[in-house]
């Protein structure tokens, strides 16, 4: 997959890894999660809608676009959070069955 991010400063800051959907992202120090998520990949989520996947929009926490989920159910803003250590992420629905979010489950 082609990353819509790519890092071309600050190279040099401590890499760490964090879990997004199974697999294995490297983030930076002082990384948010949705510039790891973007470094890594072309987009961020699924839409709870259905229309797609999203790659945020305001990029700045407010709006409803960038919201991923940690892997205890947490809805978290991608653009707002920062990325840290060991972090397990969730962006896909399909992941999580049933068609629901974690937090979302009865």
């Amino acid at each position: 997959m082609t990353a819509r991010f790519v890092r071309v400063a600050e190279t040099a800051r401590k890499t760490f890894e964090i879990a997004v959907d199974g697999d294995t992202v490297q983030a930076a120090e002082g990384d948010m999660l949705l510039v790891a998520l973007l470094t890594a990949q072309d987009t961020l989520r699924d839409s709870e809608f259905g229309d797609g996947r999203r790659a945020g929009f305001c990029l700045m926490g407010a709006c409803q676009d960038c919201w991923v989920w940690t892997a205890q159910g947490e809805r978290v803003r991608s653009c707002t959070t920062p990325a840290m250590p060991g972090m397990s992420i969730i962006t896909r629905v399909e992941l999580v069955g049933e068609g629901v979010w974690p937090r979302l489950q009865k």
